[in-house]
């Protein structure tokens, strides 16, 4: 699995992007067959409470799985939209395991 971070219009720190990569091998012991994992971190203009918006993109064979959120925290958002890919992983493998 290739894991490619991007920070847009600032710096991620590195307990962030440790946590991300801790969140993202559980995420790989669930599926197996992930290749990329991209994630693209934000900071939303206006300056508002919840402006820190996380978007995961996962590419398995033949399949994209897409999921964006914004939160107070990345922490937050990553959690939210890593179950929000789990939902859709799972009903991916429940769809092709009934075939």
């Amino acid at each position: 699995m290739k894991l490619r971070i991007q920070s847009i219009n600032f710096d991620a720190t590195a307990s962030l992007e440790s946590y991300i990569n801790k969140k993202m091998l559980k995420l790989e012991k669930f599926f197996d067959e992930i290749l990329n994992v991209d994630i693209y971190l934000k900071v939303v203009k206006p300056e508002t409470a919840t402006n820190k918006e996380a978007e995961i993109k996962i590419s398995i064979p033949n399949v994209d799985f897409f999921a964006s959120k914004t939160c107070d925290s990345f922490e937050e958002a990553i959690d939210l939209t890593i179950e929000a890919l789990e939902k859709q992983i799972r009903k991916y493998k429940e769809k092709n395991t009934n075939k």
